[in-house]
């Protein structure tokens, strides 16, 4: 990994840890994906290596992952997906060439094609965000608990009531907040 930048989120679902490179959307912003060279970085270690990344491609990504964002958290809150979302993770989806092989150990992962690879994982990362906002997995969509995250995230909890998108970060954050706001309203009646 590049030295300087923050750590990335990962968890167990694409879509929704490419929408968590950029946290504290409601707060103050945390881009974990500034360069192309970092997209590259962050594709690696999800499984879809691509070769290069232009700028053009860049944005395209950035793209991607505001749409899945939208899209994902109108979904989270029942509400009509925007259509302009639904057109980018589409076109985004269609571009892609990847094909799903299994390896000899049981497992999935995405050969992408010869030519520039970086359309065919965006590709996996928009067919990935069509099938949690569609419905097609085991879980639901839910956006964080945490005021200034509200990231969305995709909930597959035996009760589906999870509340932070990450209980290492937003999670601990806010009990911490509570914790020491119980301190000071004990120590305040204790005068």
């Amino acid at each position: 990994m590049r030295a300087g930048f923050p750590d990335f989120r990962l968890g167990n679902v694409l879509a929704t840890s490419f929408t968590a490179t950029l946290t504290e959307r409601r707060g103050n912003a945390v881009e974990r994906i500034p360069t192309p060279h970092r997209l590259l970085d962050w594709l690696a270690v999800n499984g879809l290596a691509a070769d290069s990344c232009t700028t053009a491609q860049f944005d395209l990504a950035r793209e991607l992952r505001e749409s899945i964002h939208a899209a994902a958290t109108a979904a989270a809150l029942h509400d009509a997906l925007p259509a302009s979302a639904v057109e980018v993770i589409n076109d985004r989806s269609a571009e892609g060439r990847a094909a799903a092989i299994l390896t000899p150990e049981g497992e999935r992962r995405w050969r992408l094609g010869p030519g520039p690879q970086m359309e065919d994982a965006l590709g996996v990362i928009a067919a990935d965000a069509i099938d949690i906002i569609a419905g097609e997995r085991d879980g639901r969509l839910a956006l964080c608990a945490s005021p200034t995250c509200r990231a969305a995230f995709f909930d597959t909890s035996r009760s589906r009531t999870r509340r932070w998108c990450d209980m290492n970060t937003c999670g601990n954050r806010q009990k911490k907040a509570r914790f020491n706001a119980g301190r000071r309203e004990r120590s305040g009646s204790a005068e």
